[in-house]
């Protein structure tokens, strides 16, 4: 028996995202025209989905990709463990490029288990984890049964993990792109199951 419907999507591009430039969440980038578009074609396709609350990290990209929501007076909570995982210095302009070498090694490290590593200044996926652990514990208790989320690209692939029980190093195997959406249902038992992984289909016109 399912307890609980939840819908998680990746927010629309940002311009950092149109450059293959990783943001994390020390930067706060607004939506881009596309992303906006994007936002709106989501909006458009679940209109009817009806959630009883919504979530979003404490980012911008992540909240204006909800916004189309808001006319219907659902509750939009904010959660920084929600946030994106951080890539301390390599963050923004300047920083890492997702086809630089230094992107690769720290892949190759993430890959072959060493969930520990992290860059300078930023989280590691272990870290991460424990963000969403916490997340996972409060979304159990809430009362509501249909809940939307707009989070990050880094921490979908991790989430799919920890819900699942499946080793960090496996975060790849989980693709996404700009404003995908994972279905997750909450079992009566405790478990999740993945329904709906990386759906692109109300974004086909764009």
């Amino acid at each position: 028996m399912i307890e609980k419907e939840i819908y998680i999507v990746r927010h629309g591009q940002t311009d950092l995202n149109a450059q293959g430039i990783v943001q994390g969440k020390g930067v706060n980038h607004s939506l881009n025209d596309l992303g906006r578009s994007q936002a709106q074609a989501f909006y458009e396709a679940y209109k009817d989905l009806n959630p009883e609350v919504m979530f979003s990290s404490t980012l911008k990209r992540a909240q204006e990709t909800l916004a189309p929501f808001h006319a219907h007076n659902i509750p939009h909570i904010i959660d920084s463990d929600l946030d994106e995982i951080s890539w301390g210095k390599a963050e923004g302009v300047g920083g890492l490029s997702d086809t630089s070498d230094e992107f690769y090694k720290l892949m190759s490290e993430w890959d072959s288990g060493n969930i520990h590593h992290k860059i300078e200044g930023g989280e590691s996926p272990y870290e991460l984890q424990q963000r969403q652990l916490r997340f996972i514990e409060r979304l159990k208790q809430a009362s509501e049964r249909k809940i939307l989320i707009a989070t990050h690209g880094r921490f979908i692939r991790a989430f799919m993990c920890t819900i699942t029980d499946r080793p960090l190093q496996d975060m790849n195997t989980f693709q996404h792109t700009n404003l995908c959406l994972y279905k997750v249902n909450l079992l009566a038992d405790g478990r999740f199951e993945i329904e709906m992984s990386n759906e692109t289909a109300h974004l086909a016109h764009l």
